[in-house]
């Protein structure tokens, strides 16, 4: 799928629910999709996602009780991608602006300037606020992972529907700092997925 146009990357994209299930993806192609896909843009470039891989048998039992109806796709994938938005992602912040320094992205006054001047923001907002920038730049990534998926020859699931309160703490993670955004299950297609209808751009676009 490699010599697709981004059109056809797009266009024939459907949420597959059967895989194969004896196909396995590579850490390092796994990697690979991972580094493409955050290229994504993120609030302030603080890249707030961050990616549970679950691929072993024992992770996907774990995962099993937590994903209500979507059992198949647990089953037949190579992997079923956790997606979390970290709460405190400021952290990263100077690593981040240092790296960009270091590569002549961004001047040293500039990292300074825009480090007093983040960190403290994300510091003192509102849980919810917060909360709101993960998901939308986690969400950011994951679309961007799904395309990416396609253009490496796989199909995926976006997956919505499962546990909140307990994902994180089932994988090791502080639920209080790491929120569940999406799950998305990849793999090789085994039964195609149904191709669905979308609003014209007319009905749903204003010109003001």
């Amino acid at each position: 799928m490699k010599d697709m146009s981004f059109k056809e990357v797009m266009t024939g994209r459907r949420s597959v629910r059967s895989f194969d299930p004896d196909f396995k993806i590579s850490h390092e192609e796994m990697l690979q999709m991972i580094d493409e896909a955050v290229t994504a843009p993120s609030s302030v470039n603080m890249q707030p996602w961050r990616f549970v891989i679950a691929e072993s048998d024992q992770a996907k039992e774990t995962l099993k009780p937590l994903i209500r109806f979507n059992t198949l796709q647990n089953e037949t994938s190579s992997a079923m991608v956790i997606i979390f938005g970290d709460m405190i992602s400021q952290e990263n912040a100077d690593a981040i602006y240092s790296q960009a320094v270091e590569e002549g992205k961004m001047p040293e006054e500039v990292k300074d300037k825009q480090l007093a001047s983040i960190v403290p923001m994300y510091d003192n907002a509102p849980r919810q606020v917060m909360n709101d920038i993960v998901h939308i730049d986690a969400s950011l990534a994951a679309m961007q992972f799904m395309l990416v998926a396609r253009t490496h020859g796989y199909e995926t699931n976006p997956i919505g529907g499962f546990d909140k309160e307990n994902l994180a703490a089932a994988f090791g993670l502080d639920p209080d700092r790491y929120i569940p955004v999406m799950i998305i299950a990849i793999g090789k297609e085994k039964e195609a997925g149904y191709p669905s209808v979308r609003l014209s751009a007319d009905k749903i676009t204003q010109f003001k």
